[in-house]
């Protein structure tokens, strides 16, 4: 009786845990199913919102009437806009306080140093534009705009001290206008990276050329029909090189005048200019058709130059010839040290682009 009862309970309470496990089974099936269901939901709820997204965005498109590749090609057309403004300077000169105070400043220096050389004063006008955001294209193209004025300052006042020669710098400009068509069509074609190291191989000639020699202050130059076609000659390559860098010529063209022509240095400087005004005017005028030039920074620079030329005129007067070249060739070393150090610059930035 008791093996009896025994088994009862027995099989009892094997029946409940039978029962317990088939709960919990159905429990932890229920457990997952509601999981399963929430799942669902959310992937649901998703769909829909990825749903009504698509749906705004068609409907957005469908109110501008623009599809996506027009947008992008709208964006791309801005963009090309832009760069053209960069170009041509309409954008790298912002007509602030600071920009015009800079151009200012330059043009006094420019004015004093043009006078005292007989340079037009490039060398100084080109590295500041670019520093001011110009490119190296449009800084030359606006450098020549501005010599105009800085050399008939310079002009008058060589010429009223009696150091001009003035059918030698006819037959220079006679060369120089060639020339300077030549360089203003090249300099909307050449690279921008081929014009720094041109500027670069311009200013190692020129410190080279101010350091070998001193020109004597009481020749003048002998004229002969060779001599004529040679100075012809000589305004070809230097108005190339001015439409080409920016510049008047006048650092070329004053060491050509005393070593090759024996004039001394203030006549060779007061006959640079001359032939750098006319050529200046030509040669901006091609660069203003190719709108290179920005022509309210070439005036800042010009007007405030031609007030400080009679100074330097008064300067390479009062100074021995030795003394002048020495003065021109320390000023060319330091603005060459720049001059490679930023053409360097670019060269390795254009190599990265590339690679």
């Amino acid at each position: 009786m008791r093996n009896e009862v025994g088994r009862g309970v027995t099989e009892m309470d094997a029946a409940g845990d039978t029962e317990d496990t088939v709960q919990g089974s159905k429990s932890a099936e229920g457990v997952e199913g509601s999981k399963t269901q929430r799942n669902g939901a959310r992937s649901e709820v998703r769909a829909e919102s990825r749903a009504d997204e698509t749906g705004l965005a068609e409907s957005r498109a469908d109110e501008t009437g623009l599809s996506e590749s027009q947008i992008t090609e709208s964006q791309a057309e801005s963009q090309k806009m832009q760069a053209q403004k960069m170009q041509t300077g309409e954008t790298a000169l912002d007509g602030s306080a600071r920009s015009i105070v800079v151009l200012v400043v330059v043009g006094l220096l420019v004015g004093v140093l043009s006078g005292m050389f007989g340079i037009g004063g490039g060398t100084v006008i080109v590295p500041a534009l670019v520093w001011l955001g110009l490119s190296q294209r449009n800084a030359a193209a606006t450098s020549t705009l501005a010599i105009v004025p800085t050399s008939i300052s310079g002009v008058v006042s060589y010429a009223t001290g009696g150091h001009v020669d003035w059918l030698a710098a006819v037959l220079l400009f006679c060369g120089m206008f060639v020339g300077g068509q030549i360089g203003s069509w090249l300099l909307s074609r050449l690279p921008e990276l081929v014009l720094r190291w041109i500027f670069v191989a311009f200013l190692v000639f020129v410190v080279i050329n101010q350091v070998s020699f001193v020109p004597s202050r009481d020749h003048q130059i002998a004229m002969s029909v060779t001599t004529g076609i040679c100075l012809a000659l000589l305004g070809v390559i230097i108005g190339t090189l001015a439409g080409l860098l920016g510049i008047g010529g006048g650092a070329l063209a004053v060491p050509s005048l005393s070593m090759l022509f024996g004039a001394s240095d203030l006549v060779a400087r007061g006959t640079s200019l001359l032939a750098m005004f006319p050529n200046s005017i030509t040669t901006s005028a091609a660069n203003l058709k190719r709108r290179l030039a920005h022509v309210r920074t070439a005036l800042i620079i010009g007007v405030t130059a031609a007030v400080t030329a009679p100074l330097g005129t008064w300067i390479a007067g009062e100074v021995s010839p030795r003394v002048g070249a020495i003065m021109f060739a320390c000023y060319l070393c330091v603005l060459l040290v720049r001059s490679v150090f930023v053409a360097v610059k670019a060269t390795r930035a254009a190599r990265v682009a590339r690679g």
